[in-house]
C-alpha cells in the first residue's frame, strides 16, 4: 500500500497516543482539517491493510497504583485454549490474555494472562482463583512478575534522509 501525504499527517499527528478528549478522532480531524468521519475511515483502512497493526488503550498500571504487575502462564489442553482464554480474559483483574506457542522442553506454558494488583500477595491470589475457575484444564501455572517499568510506544515516522 503507498502511503498518501494524508496518512503521513494522520500518523504524525497520532504517534503520541490519540488525545485525551471523549471525541479523540474529532480532535485530531481539527488538526488535519478534514471530518472525525474521514479520520476513523482512514484509520480502518490502514489496520486492514496491516500497516497499522492496532489502535488500543494503554494504560500506566502504575500510576494508576497498581504496583504489582505479573504475567501468568498456563499450561492447558491446546484443545481448550481458546475456550479457556476467553473465561480468563473475562476475570476484571486480567488486562490481556493470549495465547503463544510451547518450546518443548523449554517452556510448557501455553496460555498467558495478565494480572495488576496493588501487592503481589494481590496477584498471586487472583492467579489462584483462576486455577480453581480452571480446575483440572489447568495441569501447571506459574505468575512471572514485571522487575522493570518499558517504556511503550506506538508507531513513529522517520524523517527522510
Amino acid at each position: 500500500m503507498k502511503l498518501t501525504e494524508f496518512d503521513r499527517q494522520l500518523m504524525a499527528a497520532t504517534q503520541a497516543g490519540l488525545p485525551l478528549v471523549p471525541r479523540p478522532y474529532d480532535t485530531v480531524a481539527a488538526l488535519l482539517g478534514c471530518g472525525g468521519a474521514r479520520v476513523r475511515e482512514r484509520l480502518a483502512e490502514l489496520l486492514a491493510a496491516g500497516v497499522v497493526r492496532r489502535i488500543a488503550a494503554v494504560p500506566n498500571h502504575y500510576r494508576l497504583g497498581y504496583a504489582a504487575n505479573g504475567m501468568s502462564v498456563w499450561d492447558v489442553q491446546d484443545e481448550q485454549v481458546d475456550r479457556l482464554g476467553e473465561l480468563i480474559g473475562s476475570q476484571p483483574a486480567v488486562s490481556h490474555c493470549y495465547r503463544r506457542p510451547r518450546k518443548a522442553g523449554v517452556w510448557r506454558y501455553n496460555l498467558f494472562a495478565m494480572l495488576h494488583g496493588h501487592t503481589r500477595e494481590e496477584v498471586l491470589e487472583q492467579a489462584e482463583a483462576i486455577a480453581a475457575l480452571l480446575g483440572p484444564a489447568c495441569r501447571a501455572h506459574d505468575v512471572l512478575f514485571s522487575s522493570a517499568i518499558l517504556k511503550k510506544t506506538g508507531l513513529r515516522l522517520r524523517q527522510a534522509i
